[in-house]
């Protein structure tokens, strides 16, 4: 189920819009202020954020820029500035769509859909060769040297989600929902295991890792210094 962030300080219009996401099975959570939309998404990242910039704590742009530093979650900006400066600065900062208040209930859901449909849009999976270690993710394949190593699924699960934000900083509820669903999103220790069983497998030294790197407290990261194959 796709989960969309709403992030508004007027309660009608988070009420507006949560009633009406869910009726079309959308998956809804709402914050009134910035500080609470980050906390949301430190806790579960959303696959859709609905952001104003006119927030009582942390403007929305802070909160946009703040999000842009660790996702790529697509963000429609909601917004009573009609201003082209406020337009332009929310895109250039990394804001998906603009759409001016008041709106069409009908027009941003159609936006809703389309950044989420563009976001589950399959990205390449990378093959990777680093100092003797071969992965394809696409083929579920990984060796050493020539010499096969198996990973069960769940652990090809979290080794491709990785992957494929190679670099970026993956949240815990992030992982957890992607991997097991939303109601394993506080099991954390899941991932400890996991994480270690993948590391001993794929990683030269387990103990010092280099490519599955932990994020105190935050997550994880796929940061291996290599080339594709591709």
């Amino acid at each position: 189920m796709t989960f969309v962030l709403v992030v508004d300080d007027d309660p009608s219009i988070r009420r507006t819009l949560s009633v009406n996401l869910r009726a079309r099975g959308y998956d809804v959570e709402a914050a009134g202020d910035g500080r609470s939309a980050l906390q949301i998404v430190d806790e579960r990242m959303p696959d859709a954020i609905l952001l104003d910039l006119g927030l009582p704590d942390v403007d929305g742009v802070a909160v946009l820029t703040r999000l842009r530093t660790f996702s790529s979650v697509p963000v429609i900006v909601v917004s009573a500035r009609t201003e082209p400066d406020d337009k332009v600065e929310a895109l250039d900062l990394g804001a998906d769509d603009y759409i001016s208040k008041p709106f069409s209930l009908e027009e941003l859901l159609a936006r809703v859909r389309v950044v989420t449909r563009r976001a589950g849009q399959e990205t390449p999976s990378p093959c990777l060769e680093l100092d003797g270690l071969s992965l394809d993710i696409d083929d579920s394949r990984a060796s050493r040297d020539g010499e096969s190593i198996h990973l069960t699924p769940t652990e090809w699960k979290l080794v491709a989600h990785l992957a494929r934000r190679r670099g970026q900083l993956v949240r815990q509820g992030e992982l957890l929902h992607a991997v097991w669903g939303p109601t394993y999103e506080r099991n954390s220790n899941y991932l400890r295991v996991h994480l270690s069983a993948i590391r001993h497998k794929l990683e030269r030294d387990p103990a010092h890792p280099t490519l599955f790197v932990t994020e105190p407290g935050l997550g994880y990261r796929f940061a291996p210094r290599l080339t594709d194959a591709r």
